[in-house]
Formats: C-alpha cells, sequence, structure tokens
C-alpha cells in the first residue's frame, strides 16, 4: 500500500476516534434529563453519568499515551475504540443507573487509551511540517461534532429515546477499530523495553492528582468553597508534588524530562489550559445569559451562539495555513486575542443586546479558540520526538480536560463572590442568581475570563517563532529527508 494511501486510512481513523468522543459527550447531555426519568434517578446519580467519565479519563490520559509509545499507538487505538463501543452497547442495553454510570467509567478508561493514539497516529504518519492540515482538520470535525450534537442528539431522544444516542457510535467505532487491527497503519519503531519503561507508581502517582484536581474542580460550582474542596485542592498539591518528586528520581520517568524541559511544548500545554478555561467558562455564562436573562428555549439560545461553533469548524484550516505564513507565535498571540476581545464584548451584553451583537461575540469567541487549539496541538504534537509522542498527546488533552473545569469553576465563584446579595460564601449560587443580580456579576466575571485569555497570550510569546527544520524521520524517505530543509523554508 501506498504511503500516501496509508496517510489518508490513518487521517480517517484519527478523525473518525476523536469525533466519537466528542460526540457523545455532546448527545448525552441532551439525553440525561430523559435518562434520569426512564431510570428513576436522582439528579446526583444523573450528573455522575458525566462526572465519573470525565474523572476517568482525564486521570488517565498521560499513561494512556505511554502505552502507546511502548505498544504502539495503533494497537492502543484499536483496544480504545473496540472498547468504547462495547461500553455504548452495555450502556444502551443497562438497566440501572448503576450499570449506566459503571460502564460510563469503563467508557473514559477506553476513551483515555483512544484520544492520545490519535494524535500519536498522525505524529507517525506524518513528516513534522506536514502535520498543520491533518491537525486542523481533526480539529474541524469535532467542532462539527460539538456542534451537531445537540441537535442529532435531541432527535435521537424525541424519536428513539435516549438509548439510542448510545448506539450512534457503534458502527463506526466498529470499523475504524478492525482497520487499525490490520497492517494499513504505519507505526513506529518502538524501543523493546516496553514493560520496564511504564512507571506504574508515577502514573498512579498523577492519576490520583489530576482525579482529586478534576473532582474538586467540577464539583465546586454546586458545593461552594467547602472544607471538602479545600481538602481536595490540598491532596491534589501534595501528591502532585510526590509525583515531582518521583518523576525527577526514577530511572524510567512517565513523562520524558526532555517533553515538559521544552519550553515550546510547556508554553503550549499552558496556553491550551488558559484558551479553553476561557472559552468554557465564558459559554457557560453565555448560555445562562441567553435563557435566564433574555428567557431563550434551548434551541433558540442555541441558535444565537452557532456562529460560535461555524467559525471554530472554519478557523481550524485557516489557522494551518496562516501559521505556515507567520509562525506558530504569532497565529497563537493572534487567536489569544480575539478571545480576550469577545469576552470583553460579552462583559456589556445586557437586555437590549440584538441578535447580531450576540452572534458578534460568540464569532470572535470560536475563531480565536479554533486558531489557538490547532496551532498550540500542533506545536506539542511536532516538538515532540516520535517515541514520546503518545504522552504528548497525552498531555494535551489532559490540558484539553483540566482547562473548562477551571474555567467554569472560576466563573462560577466569581459570580457567587461579585453578584449583590450572596455575601460572597457559603455554597455556590453560581449562575442560579436573579437576572439583575447575574447582569451585575457578569462584567467582572467575564474581565477575570478576558484576563485569563491575555495570560494566555503572554504565554504564547514563548512560542517559537519559526519551527526549526524538522529531523529525518523514520517514516520518510531519505530524498524526503534531504528535502526538508527546503520544505520548511517554503513553510
Amino acid at each position: 500500500m501506498s504511503t500516501v494511501r496509508q496517510r489518508r486510512l490513518t487521517l480517517v481513523s484519527s478523525i473518525t476516534g476523536a469525533v466519537i468522543v466528542a460526540l457523545d459527550g455532546t448527545v448525552l447531555t441532551v439525553a440525561q434529563p430523559t435518562l434520569g426519568r426512564d431510570l428513576g434517578a436522582t439528579f446526583s446519580q444523573v450528573q455522575w453519568t458525566s462526572t465519573g467519565y470525565l474523572i476517568a479519563v482525564a486521570s488517565l490520559l498521560v499513561f494512556a499515551g505511554r502505552l502507546g509509545d511502548r505498544f504502539g499507538h495503533r494497537r492502543i487505538f484499536a483496544i480504545g475504540v473496540l472498547g468504547f463501543a462495547a461500553t455504548s452497547a452495555g450502556i444502551g442495553l443497562a438497566q440501572g443507573i448503576g450499570w449506566v454510570i459503571g460502564l460510563r467509567v469503563a467508557q473514559g478508561v477506553c476513551g483515555a487509551l483512544l484520544q492520545p493514539a490519535t494524535l500519536g497516529m498522525l505524529r507517525a504518519a506524518y513528516p513534522p511540517d506536514r502535520l498543520g492540515m491533518p491537525i486542523a482538520l481533526r480539529t474541524s470535525a469535532i467542532g462539527v461534532a460539538a456542534a451537531a450534537g445537540p441537535v442529532v442528539g435531541g432527535a435521537l431522544v424525541a424519536h428513539l429515546g435516549w438509548r439510542a444516542v448510545f448506539f450512534l457510535n457503534i458502527v463506526p467505532a466498529l470499523a475504524v477499530g478492525f482497520l487499525a487491527l490490520t497492517d494499513r497503519i504505519p507505526e513506529p519503531k518502538r524501543a523493546p523495553d516496553g514493560v520496564r519503561g511504564l512507571d506504574l507508581p508515577g502514573a498512579c502517582l498523577l492519576a490520583v492528582a489530576l482525579m482529586s484536581l478534576v473532582h474538586t474542580l467540577v464539583a465546586l460550582p454546586d458545593s461552594g468553597w467547602t472544607a471538602a474542596t479545600w481538602l481536595g485542592l490540598a491532596a491534589v498539591v501534595v501528591v502532585g508534588g510526590v509525583f515531582v518528586r518521583h518523576e525527577r528520581r526514577t530511572a524510567s520517568p512517565l513523562i520524558a524530562p526532555g517533553v515538559l524541559r521544552s519550553t515550546a511544548i510547556s508554553s503550549a500545554l499552558a496556553v491550551l489550559v488558559t484558551a479553553s478555561a476561557a472559552m468554557f467558562g465564558a459559554l457557560f455564562l453565555g448560555t445562562y445569559f441567553l435563557q435566564d436573562v433574555l428567557g431563550l428555549d434551548p434551541l433558540h439560545s442555541a441558535l444565537r451562539a452557532l456562529p460560535g461553533a461555524v467559525m471554530m469548524v472554519l478557523s481550524a484550516p485557516a489557522s494551518a495555513v496562516l501559521m505556515r505564513w507567520q509562525g506558530a507565535r504569532r497565529t497563537v498571540v493572534a487567536g489569544m486575542a480575539l478571545m480576550v476581545l469577545a469576552t470583553l464584548l460579552m462583559s456589556g451584553l445586557d437586555r437590549s443586546s440584538t441578535p447580531v451583537a450576540i452572534g458578534g461575540c460568540f464569532l470572535l469567541l470560536g475563531a480565536g479558540f479554533g486558531t489557538v487549539m490547532v496551532t498550540a496541538t500542533h506545536v506539542i504534537v511536532r516538538q515532540a520526538s516520535v517515541e514520546a509522542a503518545g504522552v504528548a498527546g497525552g498531555l494535551q488533552q489532559t490540558a484539553m480536560n483540566v482547562g473548562p473545569a477551571l474555567g467554569i469553576a472560576v466563573a462560577t465563584t466569581l459570580m457567587t463572590l461579585t453578584a449583590p446579595g450572596t455575601g460572597g460564601g457559603g455554597r455556590g449560587a453560581g449562575p442560579h442568581l436573579p437576572a439583575d443580580a447575574f447582569l451585575t456579576a457578569m462584567w467582572p466575571t467575564f474581565a477575570a475570563l478576558a484576563a485569563m485569555a491575555a495570560t494566555g497570550a503572554i504565554l504564547a510569546t514563548r512560542l517559537p517563532a519559526r519551527t526549526a527544520a524538522p529531523s529525518p524521520e523514520p517514516s520518510e524517505s531519505p530524498e524526503a529527508a534531504a528535502d526538508a530543509p527546503a520544505r520548511a523554508s517554503r513553510g
């Protein structure tokens, strides 16, 4: 099979795996109320169908990436995507909420396996200077899935019931899973010391730290700053410190020293955390503004926010072109600047704001975030060696999971602290406020999210202005390797 065909199959598999995960999350949100009523579940139990998945996936992403680096991304991807299909079928057939929660946790484990592998497979298949557009296409597909998910989920739930949303992903997951089991997707050469190099103690420490962090952030909007919140944050600091100490002393650390010592990779990860925090914090507040202040139903509020999803899809391939023209640093700074402008404009929205003004805010937000996500991800995947591509992909996915939880927690806390009549303490009032109090608290909260985005823009100045010419990759022919400097100079 030709190299071009192998790369196309890899791209299709990578995009399909990423879309399956993105679509699953968005359609579940629509199905949760009906699921709860049908199974007689409490609100807390229904929430755990999302929380359990998120904790499982976020805590295991880096270790799953390490498994891919050691045993092959194609193999780990196949296990993850086939497991995702199996757990989806199990959830669709489940007869009790306990089974649904347990299978969602198992599905989170499978999602953790396949997500870093989607980036690792691209890194193995494409020369570094040709990674921009494949990553952009993957990001665009995720944007389409996120935008289409509520519509598709709503239609399925209305006509076929909540179980149908879990059967949606089975066929495509099985198709790409069996494709990955063949030899049609290229795989880089791996070190023979797979079992000895996994660093299981480090993986356990990092999993506990991330589990504590994500659980604390997810619970914060409803629980507020209670003793449990502080204990959770303390656990993150203590266990995180032990993890860092362990990584410095072990002979085979979970995260290769060269990954986090790379200024480009560490800066890109920090940019992704701040960008996704600002993005999802703004979306969270914007949704409550549209529904609770303007009184729009979910469909019409989704239509007001639709320009953001559209621009996220369109900006992804455009940012790949812009990155080749202007370099990663300028592209990310420009994207973060758009996010700063969007959040500042959103802080001025009120009852008299027109649909055009509201749509314009979401448009700028989506354009900025799509640009940042593609470019920062490209920097992370390209700067990592082929042997560490899985861990780099796991770190990228971890940033994209922690950032939204952080942004929503920050937004909820600031709304509680700044809204008149809340007293700034107690349980998290969050966005559940009277309209006038919400509007009063909205300005300082959006201003803080803008400051978070501005921090990301400052961090982006540490990214490479121009990526250096790549070293010859194992998958490249000698002729292609010899031509690499020329291709880099053209890019």
